[in-house]
């Protein structure tokens, strides 16, 4: 499938390559795990499929995640969190001939005392070059810039392993129209890695105990940031009243975090008041 990318606007759930109009760029999320004052270097393919010979550049910029999971693109070393000043990029200007490939070296080099987790953005896009009269002013190399595909960079020590996860503020959100039952809540990265997380709705009917887990989704949470969350759940479970909880697994050495409310299907009455858990709740066992 070719995918269109023509902004750093991208979400955090990408596949692991990307196709422009034109050129590919593979993988589009890079993972380094570097210890402090020591390098690493990894590889990023370019493909041309275009019919002529293509110049491209590399640049480098810094995103901000936002809690609904996109990134915002802000200018190079411009966050706390940012690893574009630790990044050496070769070749970061080329050409290629039509279905011609090349692999581009990326160079981590990690400061010393530097173990918490870093990122950044690198985009490579095909470039064109102007005559003098023509070329834009704020231009001053007289170089335009196309479509362009962003590749995600992660950077954290293996000495690294502070994780937490915690899920809170579970609540129905159903509209009069709509066909599934949806829920929200908020998930919150309180260690500092980068976490995919595997969430899901879990219905335990209260006077069977029987239960139903509805799809799950992975979600992306950054180190000391929040994301917002909707879950939805299918309208076939039998009537009853049920023990709804959104269940977030991030790991088999982790315990499952759970928030949960009480929830009323069909025609059933509630035996007891409706409890919403703002606080995240630790489930022992992980689910079969």
């Amino acid at each position: 499938m070719k995918l269109k990318t023509w902004s750093l606007v991208i979400l955090c759930l990408v596949p692991f390559w990307a196709v422009s109009q034109d050129f590919e760029v593979a993988p589009v999320k890079m993972f380094f795990d570097a210890e402090p004052a020591t390098s690493q270097t990894k590889t990023i393919s370019v493909t041309n499929h275009s019919a002529r010979r293509v110049s491209y550049s590399v640049g480098i910029s810094d995103f901000l995640p936002t809690s609904e999971g996109n990134i915002q693109s802000l200018p190079p070393n411009s966050t706390k969190r940012s690893c574009a000043n630790w990044i050496n990029v070769n070749p970061s200007f080329f050409e290629l001939n039509p279905g011609d490939n090349i692999e581009v070296q990326v160079n981590m080099l990690v400061p010393g005392e530097e173990y918490g987790s870093t990122w950044c953005m690198l985009y490579v896009q095909p470039t064109k070059e102007q005559t003098t009269w023509s070329a834009d002013k704020v231009l001053s190399t007289g170089i335009t810039v196309t479509g362009r595909i962003g590749v995600q960079v992660f950077q954290s020590p293996k000495s690294n392993q502070n994780y937490s996860i915690k899920i809170s503020n579970l609540k129905e959100v159903t509209a009069v129209s709509d066909t599934l039952r949806r829920f929200t809540a908020t998930i919150e990265n309180l260690g500092d890695k980068v976490t995919t997380c595997k969430t899901f709705l879990l219905a335990s009917n209260m006077q069977t105990a029987e239960e139903k887990q509805f799809a799950t989704q992975d979600i992306v949470v950054f180190p000391k940031l929040s994301r917002n969350i909707e879950l939805t759940m299918t309208n076939d479970l039998p009537t009853g009243t049920y023990a709804l909880a959104a269940i977030v697994d991030y790991g088999p050495k982790f315990p499952l975090e759970g928030a949960q409310i009480v929830i009323n299907v069909g025609n059933a009455t509630t035996p007891i008041p409706v409890q919403s858990s703002k606080d995240s709740t630790t489930i022992e066992e992980k689910q079969e």
